[in-house]
């Protein structure tokens, strides 16, 4: 069955970096359009970045770009969020997700499989 398995979420000072990776399986990954979202409890679920299917192509909230980088390993089956100058407001509980559309998916509806997801806290 398809799965998402999120990790590398934890406590990080402010203006550090953290790594969160997702591994993938039961799919055909590299088909899929893969993106990261987030969200605080209360709130809905943003947008924070997604790549395509090959890794050509990468899109991103506004407000991330220069400090939020998403790639992906497609032998490995797996996708990655790098986060740099990390700020309070990113705290959040981080969500995998992936789409076989083809067209830039940045709303949650587009998505048709999630993970659990891996809490990012930043604070001091």
């Amino acid at each position: 069955q398809v799965q998402l398995l999120e990790f590398g979420g934890g406590l990080v000072q402010p203006g550090g970096s953290l790594r969160v990776s997702c591994a993938a399986s039961g799919f055909t990954f590299s088909r899929y359009y893969m993106g990261w979202f987030r969200q605080v409890t209360g709130k809905e679920r943003e947008f924070v970045a997604a790549v395509s299917s090959s890794g050509g192509s990468t899109t991103y909230l506004d407000s991330l770009k220069g400090r939020f980088s998403i790639s992906r390993d497609n032998a490995k089956n797996m996708v990655y969020l790098q986060m740099n100058s990390l700020k309070p407001e990113d705290t959040a509980r981080y969500y995998c997700a992936a789409t076989p559309l083809e067209e830039v998916p940045t709303t949650a509806g587009q998505y048709a499989y999630w993970g659990q997801g891996t809490q990012v806290t930043v604070s001091s």
